[in-house]
């Protein structure tokens, strides 16, 4: 038999040793046994069965703690679509992908039409937002917590269109407001309502089933009045500020309307539009324009014209009998009409004109009344002439008519006299005293005197008197302001 004797692991390994025969014994000889190596067993290895069971539990819960920071709690629905366990994302395709599908059927019977067609909304990504905020899985509280609503919203314009093909026989179309110009001014023809459906009976059951989960609904729709973009109260308001323009417009000189232009004429000018919000703008016609233009140079130029003033002796202006006008040329009018055509479109309906002006100088007149006591008279003069004298009663002596120069401070048509007579010692009250104009500040006047006639001669309290026709003509020949002297 062979002999296997096993290596040791150890590197320093003793020779194996041939056992003798007195070794071995009374043992018969025998041939010397063949030798030879068997190889070493692996050494066993170490069973680690924490770590590998330790992982994946760890894989696991931070994978819970990733979803629970991602989706959305269980249970959450919003209108009708369950979006429970979903990213916000997932959860916006599922809901805008249920409301994609939902139907209306316009009466029982009737056409069906699409969200989409209906021009109806829902804003998908907004909802997920507000649901993934307000119940995100980590969030325990909110799980499986009550169904969110889905706001609908609707396109009118796009809901009427398609409601209008569908269901035409529902349908009448508004009268828009208008306003023309009758001849005198603008004038307005009132809004008519047309009719169509009630959108709101559309849109609300649309609303519900969706909110239900239900992908079709039968609606019955109502109908309501359909307004004219271009309301009663529009038109009103362009016609009142077109007339307030009419009221105005020309052409003007400072501020004068040198050039007014009639109401038909303006209104030739003006194109009215209708835009497509309902709004009404107008615009003016420059080429028009022009035409009334190329006729202005005669109704502005001008000639000067003097007028007449009344003056003191400080030059003082105390009176105008004729007022004085400037002349004036009319000066380049280039590009005038589109300016104004520009203006009227932008509500001005003042142009100011480039004139070259001449000033007028006016003529002036110096009048003076004045009293000689000597000879009892008074002379009306202009200018250092006499243009009228007549006879006058002055004071008595004692109650004498004041001399010097003075002005005419204050006109009273008619009134009651009345005073303590100086010279004569008694008291007076005269009734019905004609166009009175005092001029110192004792109360001295010239005055009409009805009561005697002695033109020539002293009588008075110290007033100028006159025949009350006399007084009558200095009364407006003498304005506030007038120089007075009265001398011997």
């Amino acid at each position: 038999m062979t002999d296997l004797i096993a290596r040791s692991d150890s590197e320093h390994t003793a020779p194996t040793q041939v056992l003798s025969a007195a070794t071995a014994g009374s043992a018969p000889e025998s041939p010397e046994p063949e030798v030879r190596w068997a190889p070493a067993p692996p050494p066993r290895k170490k069973r680690r069965l924490g770590l590998w069971i330790g992982i994946p539990v760890g894989v696991v819960a931070l994978g819970a703690a990733a979803a629970s920071l991602v989706l959305v709690a269980p249970g959450t629905t919003v209108g009708g679509v369950s979006v429970g366990l979903l990213t916000q994302g997932a959860a916006a395709d599922a809901i805008r992908a249920q409301f994609a599908a939902t139907t209306a059927t316009i009466g029982a019977g009737g056409p069906t039409l699409t969200a989409a067609e209906l021009g109806a909304s829902i804003d998908a990504d907004a909802l997920a937002s507000a649901v993934f905020e307000q119940r995100p899985l980590w969030n325990v509280g909110q799980w499986f917590g009550d169904p969110l609503d889905a706001p609908v919203t609707i396109a009118e314009d796009e809901a009427n269109d398609a409601l209008r093909e569908a269901l035409p026989a529902l349908y009448t179309d508004p009268t828009p407001a208008a306003v023309a110009f009758d001849g005198t001014a603008y004038a307005v023809t009132p809004a008519v309502d047309g009719q169509g459906i009630d959108l709101a009976s559309v849109v609300e059951p649309l609303h519900d089933a969706f909110a239900a989960g239900e992908q079709s609904v039968t609606v019955e729709p109502a109908t309501a009045a359909i307004a004219s973009p271009t309301t009663t109260e529009i038109a009103q308001q362009t016609s009142a500020s077109l007339n307030e323009l009419f009221a105005q417009i020309g052409f003007y000189v400072g501020d004068e309307r040198t050039v007014p232009v009639d109401p038909a004429t303006a209104a030739s000018w003006i194109t009215l539009t209708t835009e497509p919000d309902g709004s009404l703008s107008y615009t003016a016609d420059a080429t028009k324009i022009q035409a009334f233009v190329d006729g202005l140079k005669p109704l502005v130029d001008r000639e000067p014209v003097a007028g007449t003033v009344i003056i003191n002796s400080s030059n003082e202006v105390i009176d105008t009998i004729t007022e004085s006008v400037d002349g004036r040329v009319l000066g380049d009018t280039t590009g005038v009409a589109q300016r104004f055509a520009d203006q009227l479109a932008a509500g001005t309906a003042t142009y100011d004109l480039p004139v070259e002006v001449t000033p007028a100088v006016a003529e002036t007149l110096h009048r003076v009344l004045e009293v000689d006591l000597t000879n009892q008279m008074l002379y009306m003069k202009e200018n250092g002439v006499v243009v009228d004298s007549f006879l006058v009663s002055t004071g008595l002596p004692g109650a004498d008519t004041p001399t010097g120069d003075f002005r005419v401070w204050a006109h009273v048509r008619e009134q009651t006299m009345s005073g303590w007579q100086t010279a004569l010692n008694y008291a007076y009250e005269i009734p019905n005293v004609q166009f009175a104009m005092y001029f110192d500040n004792n109360d001295n006047a010239f005055h009409g005197v009805y009561w005697r006639d002695n033109w020539g001669e002293r009588g008075s309290n110290g007033c100028v008197g006159m025949p009350d026709w006399r007084a009558e003509q200095i009364y407006y020949w003498s304005p506030d302001g007038i120089d007075v002297k009265i001398y011997h």
